[in-house]
């Protein structure tokens, strides 16, 4: 996510306090890109290698952002930065240098992501499998990988689609959008709205993809190891519908 407004939207200068909110925002920023990656990444290749290779990518890339040092400093922290600055700098700007509005892309994107997709997706896959209670019984970071996704696709395809896409859709057209408005902030650079629209989706393209190579593998899971994910799933409203 990204500030909500930069400095050619408005003729007026930005004031002292929303410019220095723009730059933690901005600042932050590409933190969570290198995340986006990173995370991205393991479900984009499962297209060449399968579940086996996304599952190895993700255990390396959770030495980046899963580490106590990596998520804490390199994940949330930036993440928190900048949600507090783009929604401080929403609150406090004057009427004479308005916000973006909350209809625009990168708004619609950054608040669908903040209040939808990500709690849940949060929930899902690292919330509830820590649950100790039976029929769980806390599925550990070992057993957790790229076969916990099939699952999910297996056993609520509808819904896994959807929030899958969702997420993706939402992090990557907002991502890109953000990149669009650091660049003209600070480099006076432009990309037309097709523009960007055609770069989300190329970036979108693989991942999805990728995710799609995943539903059509069979499940390669211990009959017992599913059972306690299609527990974890259940746990969560919206896998009861």
């Amino acid at each position: 996510m990204t500030s909500d407004n930069f400095a050619g939207n408005h003729d007026k200068p930005p004031t002292r306090s929303t410019s220095i909110l723009t730059k933690l925002a901005h600042g932050s920023a590409p933190f969570l890109s290198t995340f986006l990656l990173i995370h991205l990444s393991a479900p984009a290749l499962a297209t060449i290698g399968g579940s086996s290779l996304s599952s190895n990518v993700m255990l390396l890339g959770r030495e980046y952002y899963q580490t106590v040092f990596g998520e804490r400093y390199l994940l949330l922290t930036p993440l928190a930065i900048h949600v507090a600055s783009s929604m401080s700098k929403r609150l406090i700007a004057p009427s004479s240098n308005p916000p973006r509005k909350l209809t625009s892309t990168l708004s619609i994107t950054a608040y669908s992501a903040l209040l939808v997709f990500l709690p849940i997706h949060f929930i899902t896959h690292r919330l509830a499998p820590a649950d100790a209670s039976p029929p769980i019984f806390a599925v550990g970071p070992s057993e957790l990988d790229y076969e916990f996704v099939k699952t999910g696709l297996a056993q609520f395809p509808w819904r896994s689609w959807a929030l899958y896409t969702g997420l993706v859709a939402s992090v990557l057209v907002h991502a890109v959008e953000g990149m669009y408005v650091i660049g003209a902030t600070w480099l006076g650079a432009r990309i037309s709205s097709r523009a960007r629209k055609l770069i989300a989706g190329a970036a979108a393209f693989p991942v999805l993809l990728g995710v799609w190579t995943l539903w059509r593998e069979p499940l390669m899971g211990l009959s017992s190891v599913v059972e306690r994910y299609g527990a974890s799933f259940n746990r969560l409203w919206v896998y009861r519908l």
